[in-house]
């Protein structure tokens, strides 16, 4: 808890992330689906997981 809110976050998302079993193809395949709809439809825009996950972190450490 003496760590500052971000730092917090970023601990979080590792812990989370390390014990996040394997990946499901019949989930990633759903989500592929989705995505490819979402772009056709033009409602989406696409970042690299990396730059999502920094707005995320960003927002969290801002509220």
């Amino acid at each position: 808890m003496a760590l500052d809110p971000a730092d917090r976050l970023r601990l979080a998302s590792e812990l989370i992330d390390s014990v996040d079993g394997p990946a499901d193809a019949e989930w990633d395949g759903a989500w592929l689906t989705e995505i490819q709809a979402r772009r056709q439809r033009g409602t989406v825009d696409a970042v690299p997981w990396s730059e999502a996950r920094a707005r995320v972190l960003r927002r969290l450490s801002a509220s």
